[in-house]
């Protein structure tokens, strides 16, 4: 055991104490939040003209300060930009986080010296604990790879920007950089297969124990590594790999891939990190966290971000419900609304989450706002088509490459549908089986998708099985192949679904 494995126990046992104390503490730590964050931010430009100083309560913030999604936040955001401080909070961001917007384009995320440690030591405890769990640190020995966005950053009017993921990579600590991957300049390389290929002729050779990256990249990097070396599985390559960390999508419909591209399944951790905020990581193992209750993500109660949940269905109203962390339910969906010390205020971060746990508050996220299908009133989810498509994959034993599902409003014949569009590892012997079994398992988790089709308002779905790369290649096509970039699930018109088959 080396000196660094041997300290991380210790350390790891510490941080463990802390986070219990305060996960079980939950609603005291976010009301203590809640007063510290107004008060610091009474004094800016955005805290004048609602009024903080007069505020007392999650009641008289609910009235002063209405819900925005980030069109409307982009008048401050400009005001930063233009070189103003104290505009959503004490001085000037030290970073902005580019991010893609679905209506405003790129999206510039503050990250100011306040909210800097909840993306990096969130991360860090994330890690610790898996230490803590396993009481096994070994890992930190051999080399780690994190699949992330290029470091390289530009200058707004003095604030540095770029991808969060890149940003953080400025921020690994020092004991941890003589074990990185790739190097600097292979890590700055903008296109992302040549960056792939780069980091395959860097790591192949290398005594890999920890990988890190959305898992749709990761299985991308996986597979040029076995066409480099010839082997079977990653295990081959990298015997001492034995830590995955994911996060940004549901892991679900890539496990059953890239499980068998390692070669067994090994430990991972799963995490919830945003350009706005890291909002919660797994706190159990595998073992434990399969336990009733214990599934889910730990949310990050005590780490800058005051949390919000709107139930979906009043999103767009002008007075949502607005419930703090005491008020919510378990097993119902929420809209997640954040206010951090990253100067965001009542910001609709998009996505959905509901909660398995109280004791302490776990999540699992379900999906999107503005991902779902709703052509008929139907207002099919993500957790729906995500469960649904992975319970009768493992009954058929069937692996998913990638998919994503939108409404046939105008078909040429025949009534409506939903159109499943699916890239298998390896197309089913029946299809047509595989796809009426489907649809039946789509009307037991949606009781209006059941009705619409025993009213004959919709046709049973359609499958349209692409070819391998069809994903891939259209991310490629509208220049979001890799880094933080996920292709949605469902969407609610054409213009996704045209354009993979179009492109066939």
């Amino acid at each position: 055991m080396s000196i660094k494995s041997f300290f991380a126990r210790p350390y790891a046992s510490v941080v463990k104490r802390n986070i219990s104390k305060w996960s079980m503490e939950a609603p005291r730590a976010q009301e203590f939040l809640f007063h510290k964050l107004i008060n610091q931010a009474k004094k800016t430009v955005f805290g004048i003209e609602h009024g903080f100083s007069e505020i007392t309560s999650h009641e008289e913030f609910v009235k002063r300060v209405p819900i925005r999604d980030y069109e409307k936040l982009i008048p401050y955001i400009e005001r930063i930009k233009a070189g103003e401080k104290n505009v959503l909070w004490p001085g000037k961001p030290v970073y902005f986080a580019k991010s893609s917007g679905t209506t405003s384009g790129v999206k510039y995320i503050p990250l100011t010296k306040d909210s800097i440690p909840n993306h990096i030591n969130s991360a860090r405890n994330a890690l610790l604990l898996y230490i803590s769990e396993n009481k096994y640190s070994e890992f930190v020995n051999g080399k780690m790879i994190f699949l992330s966005g290029s470091p390289v950053l530009e200058n707004v009017n003095g604030i540095l920007t770029g991808r969060l993921s890149g940003i953080v990579n400025h921020h690994i600590p020092k004991y941890l950089k003589g074990n990185q991957l790739p190097s600097y300049s292979t890590n700055c390389i903008e296109d992302w297969e040549q960056k792939v290929d780069a980091i395959v002729e860097e790591t192949y050779n290398q005594n890999m124990t920890l990988i890190s990256g959305i898992p749709p990249w990761v299985q991308m990097y996986f597979e040029k590594l076995l066409k480099k070396t010839g082997k079977k599985t990653i295990k081959e390559i990298f015997p001492n790999f034995n830590l995955l960390i994911y996060g940004g999508v549901n892991f679900e419909p890539y496990r059953s891939q890239l499980f068998k591209t390692i070669g067994e399944e090994i430990n991972s951790i799963e995490t919830y990190p945003a350009s706005e905020g890291f909002i919660a990581y797994q706190d159990l193992q595998k073992e434990k966290a399969c336990l009733p209750g214990r599934q889910g993500l730990l949310l990050n109660v005590d780490s800058g971000i005051f949390f919000e949940f709107i139930p979906p269905a009043e999103v767009f109203n002008n007075n949502p419900t607005r419930l703090t962390i005491k008020d919510i339910e378990l097993d119902v969906n929420y809209a997640l609304v954040i206010n951090s010390n990253a100067g965001l205020w009542g910001y609709l971060i998009g996505d959905t989450v509901k909660f398995v746990s109280k004791n302490p508050y776990r999540i699992v996220v379900t999906g999107r706002i503005k991902h779902f299908i709703s052509a008929f009133g139907e207002h099919v989810i993500a957790e729906e088509v995500e469960g649904a498509l992975m319970e009768l994959c493992n009954q058929v034993n069937i692996q998913v490459t990638e998919f994503t599902v939108a409404p046939q409003v105008n078909p040429k014949q025949g009534l409506p549908y939903h159109e499943w569009l699916i890239e298998f590892a390896e197309t089913p012997a029946d299809t047509l089986s595989f796809s009426k079994k489907l649809d039946e398992l789509m009307q037991v988790k949606n009781i209006y998708y059941k009705d619409l089709i025993a009213g004959k308002i919709l046709e049973p779905l359609h499958l349209s099985i692409l070819p391998k790369e069809s994903f891939r290649n259209y991310m490629k096509s509208v220049g979001k192949l890799g880094g933080q970039n996920k292709v949605p699930r469902l969407t609610n018109d054409r213009i996704l679904a045209d354009s993979l088959l179009n492109a066939i």
